[in-house]
């Protein structure tokens, strides 16, 4: 079932592109997954959460997956939207749905999954307390905001 706007914490939005286009007429699947990951690093660059230059952790994708309601193409407006799901002591579970114009339903959603590694070792550390709080921040907001 596609997800609500309401069902989201955090948006952002996103132009798409004439490139984005396939010959299908549609956005290519490929480029959900870089609406994907632009979201989350969205949040976490504007949270101060990451510095991508120097950042001691990062966070690695380890899983991803996205399902298709309906289709988006250019030139149409897009809004993505993201919610925490899951907290792990260096994993985090994101969840992101992808809204075409004024709908209020998703046209695509899915997750992706983090694993906080060091930068140079490539070695699992716990997420950083800065990024925890950010991110239980939009948990938060998720647990109070839900509907009756």
């Amino acid at each position: 079932t596609a997800h609500r706007r309401a069902d989201y914490a955090h948006f952002h939005p996103i132009t798409t592109r004439w490139l984005d286009n396939d010959a299908y007429g549609h956005v290519n699947n490929v480029v959900y997954y870089s609406w994907f990951d632009t979201i989350v690093n969205e949040l976490l660059i504007s949270g101060g959460a990451l510095d991508i230059v120097r950042s001691t952790v990062i966070g690695l994708v380890i899983e991803s997956a996205c399902t298709y309601f309906a289709p988006v193409a250019f030139p149409d407006r897009v809004t993505a939207a993201l919610r925490v799901a899951a907290l792990g002591n260096s994993s985090i579970r994101y969840e992101i749905a992808i809204f075409c114009n004024d709908d209020d339903h998703a046209a695509a959603q899915g997750h992706l999954v983090h694993v906080c590694v060091e930068r140079l070792s490539r070695q699992s550390t716990p997420i950083p307390v800065p990024m925890r709080i950010l991110l239980q921040s939009i948990q938060i907001q998720l647990l109070s905001a839900s509907p009756p």
